[in-house]
């Protein structure tokens, strides 16, 4: 049975280096599902940050926003796979379909995949809903929508880990 693993925490609370650590545990071969864009210097230096962390043997797939394609794609001797990250693809996401409102169809494709993954998954997100209400109608959205797939996932996860100044909080852990 394939394992489904929700990390979250805030910003650099250490969720990407967990995810890792966690996959690198795992003997078999391994994938990374890159979300991000580099749309500006900032977030360049960044990717190329994860790139430095992330050992050369992961197989990445850099998908901003086919993440349901990009998962299907995966070789079938992929044993685990990190996708990095959720609330990064939401954005992409909300950008692409900025003229569209309700929720996009792909988090129903999202949440099919995940009763029935193609391999063990490690899911990073980012905890939005902790801070003050956004001015903002995009942003108040946008964190609406990351609560609501943060839940989804986490509900259909086996274990949920909270990231808190790099240390890994077990929130959820159902026996396997």
């Amino acid at each position: 049975m394939r394992k489904v693993t929700l990390i979250t925490g805030g910003a650099r609370s250490g969720k990407s280096r967990h995810a890792l650590v966690l996959a690198q545990a795992n003997p078999g071969r391994r994938a990374f599902v890159a979300t991000a864009e580099p749309l500006d210097e900032e977030m360049l230096e960044r990717i190329r940050r994860h790139r430095e962390d992330r050992d050369p043997s992961f197989l990445t797939i850099e998908e901003p926003v086919d993440l349901g394609k990009a998962l299907r794609s995966l070789p079938a001797d992929v044993e685990v796979a990190v996708i990095d990250c959720l609330t990064v693809w939401l954005g992409n996401l909300m950008h692409c379909r900025r003229d569209e409102a309700g929720e996009p169809p792909e988090l129903r494709e999202l949440f099919a995949l995940l009763a029935a993954p193609p391999c063990d998954l490690i899911i990073v997100t980012n905890e939005v809903g902790m801070g003050i209400v956004p001015g903002e109608a995009v942003a108040r959205r946008f964190r609406d929508l990351a609560g609501r797939i943060n839940q989804e996932v986490a509900k259909r996860a086996d274990v949920v880990i909270l990231m808190v100044s790099g240390i890994p909080i077990i929130v959820k852990q159902e026996a396997m």
